[in-house]
């Protein structure tokens, strides 16, 4: 099959807002996350140097602040935020529920032939 599809809501949730949706959509080199976050939610502090994984992070709705390597980023409806792999990040909502679609891509590596990529450190 060309295409799968699934539906969020239907995706258990984790940490009480992500709903991790790799493995139900079967994705091979790339990771989407739907952060639904209730009002003052904070989220793990981690970071992605292990398996060079960066991420992007678009908020849909509402307001939250993400912390990157210590610096707080304020982010706002349509805001895309990239996050390099090494950066220790956390998202700290607000007031109000906000929601993020966070995407997540590994590290992509020359193999020596300018015609050959490969991929490392994807988890999803």
């Amino acid at each position: 099959m060309s295409y799968s599809k699934v539906n969020y809501h239907d995706v258990e949730r984790v940490e009480d807002a992500m709903h991790f949706l790799r493995e139900p959509l079967d994705t091979e080199q790339v990771g989407v996350t739907i952060a639904r976050c209730k009002p003052g939610w904070i989220g793990r502090k981690h970071d992605h140097t292990d398996n060079k994984q960066e991420e992007v992070y678009i908020l849909i709705d509402g307001e939250a602040t993400v912390t990157v390597d210590g610096e707080d980023v304020r982010m706002g409806p349509g805001d895309a935020l990239w996050i390099s792999s090494d950066a220790t990040r956390q998202i700290r909502n607000g007031d109000e529920e906000s929601a993020f679609v966070l995407v997540s891509a590994p590290e992509f590596t020359e193999t020596g032939d300018d015609s050959e990529w490969s991929l490392r450190g994807f988890t999803g």
